[in-house]
């Protein structure tokens, strides 16, 4: 019967590029009759992400179920499961994953360094003293549109309204309640000048817990000002606050595990973020034998305790703290995708066996590496992005993505270039790769501007 994806978009179009490969019927959810993976799906059900009738029935197409991203609503999909519908991962272990907060709590239980963090709303009623009223709430969907403005660092735009049907807004008492909570378990930070906990300084960054993508619901905050503005515009029970990392350089691994239980992971590949939207990949990482070992059992500490089944992605500062985990994802992932090239099997083809019920392949680079480099929207014309395009894909050794997305935001992720790399010395491979990416920007530059 094949496997089944919630989600349409550019990751659901390579894993059913994937799953066609392999000869495995994919079947999709979305809502867009346009989405980037519906021309490539077995069938469609044209519904919304979080309608847990249309993912029944998907359920009666396909042998297990999967998600294109993090945006999930597990209470409405817990009677499917406890029905019989099989999840890959399973509901359980995306429980602790589909939250900021509930990251960071997961991994100080397994001792697995981040970032110091701490929930905004212990801060907020310790600096404010006095309890702070809830927004609307917003849908999960909502939260994956655009409704950060990001062009001011503290600026929050208006809420976009939740479903008729959630509930009403945390009133002041359960905003302070809820504040009142977490001081019992966190304690009363001590403050220093500024209104941070003694030992941070600016600038500090905020997370929004939930729906946060590509920069949306990451602030980085420069000033007791800007921290006073977000307190005031959000609530801050759906926020938490982390140190700013000095690192330097930013890392992400791929990992994965099957049914029984084995473990493997991709290359440690280097990352690089523009206006906080990945720039570029670089596989592999010039990384130590002893910081790849310890990324790999970062991911299998994870893995396992989380009985986790699929593909799950890990970004990570590296710098003068050591090796911190930045955010998890429980997906295939942009830092992956030159492993369609560069690689025995690709993370969309080996998310498609696991989802299927298959064991994994081991993943080898199959080239000495590779540069992947995100195509944003910057605001190019029609015409000249056709031309850029046919440049691109005339390029030695590259292989061109385009996603077929409808409207061209800037920023927004509408294709990305592989480029299979040829040296084999790692500072030669460095330099090549600099030089390659020099070459695709000349012809598709990133925007120059920031966006909203």
């Amino acid at each position: 019967m094949g496997i089944g994806i919630v989600g349409g978009g550019q990751l659901a179009l390579m894993l059913a590029e994937a799953a066609r490969q392999q000869g495995v019927p994919l079947h999709l959810q979305t809502p867009g009759a346009a989405d980037p993976a519906v021309g490539l799906a077995t069938t469609v059900l044209q519904a919304k992400l979080g309608d847990a009738s249309a993912t029944l029935e998907l359920s009666r197409r396909c042998d297990a179920i999967s998600f294109e991203n993090e945006w999930v609503d597990l209470d409405a999909l817990a009677p499917l499961a406890e029905a019989g519908v099989v999840f890959r991962p399973s509901l359980e272990s995306l429980a602790p994953l589909v939250d900021k907060r509930q990251q960071r709590e997961l991994l100080g239980r397994l001792s697995i360094p981040t970032p110091r963090w701490l929930p905004l709303n212990v801060l907020s009623s310790a600096v404010r003293g006095k309890p702070v009223a809830g927004l609307e709430p917003v849908s999960d969907e909502a939260a994956a549109a655009n409704f950060f403005d990001s062009a001011v660092p503290w600026q929050v735009a208006s809420p976009v309204p939740g479903p008729a049907d959630a509930a009403p807004p945390a009133s002041g008492d359960q905003a302070f309640h809820a504040a009142e909570a977490d001081r019992d378990a966190w304690g009363e930070p001590g403050l220093a000048p500024g209104g941070l906990p003694q030992g941070w300084a600016f600038p500090v960054v905020a997370k929004a817990i939930r729906g946060g993508y590509d920069g949306k619901g990451t602030l980085i905050l420069r000033s007791t000002a800007e921290l006073g503005q977000l307190l005031e515009q959000v609530d801050p029970a759906l926020w938490i606050l982390e140190e700013f990392v000095a690192f330097e350089r930013e890392l992400a691994l791929v990992a994965c595990r099957d049914r029984a239980g084995a473990v493997a992971c991709y290359p440690l590949v280097e990352t690089h973020q523009h206006h906080q939207v990945c720039d570029w990949v670089l596989a592999p990482a010039q990384a130590s034998h002893a910081l790849e070992a310890m990324a790999h059992n970062m991911a299998a500490s994870l893995l396992t305790a989380l009985d986790y089944v699929g593909v799950l992605s890990i970004e990570l500062f590296y710098g003068p703290a050591g090796l911190l985990i930045n955010e998890l994802a429980p997906r295939t992932h942009n830092s992956g995708h030159y492993s369609i090239e560069a690689c025995s099997i690709s993370q969309f083809a080996q998310q498609v066996r696991i989802v299927a019920g298959q064991p994994l392949q081991a993943p080898q680079l199959s080239a000495a590496g590779a540069l992947m480099v995100n195509l944003l929207g910057n605001g190019m014309g029609e015409s000249d992005c056709s031309a850029a395009l046919a440049t691109l894909a005339t390029l030695p050794q590259a292989t061109l993505h385009w996603y077929g997305k409808q409207g061209p935001a800037l920023g927004r992720k509408l294709g990305h270039l592989t480029v299979v790399l040829q040296a084999s010395d790692p500072g030669e491979r460095a330099l090549e790769a600099r030089q390659r990416l020099q070459q695709i920007r000349g012809i598709w530059p990133l925007p120059s501007q920031e966006w909203a």
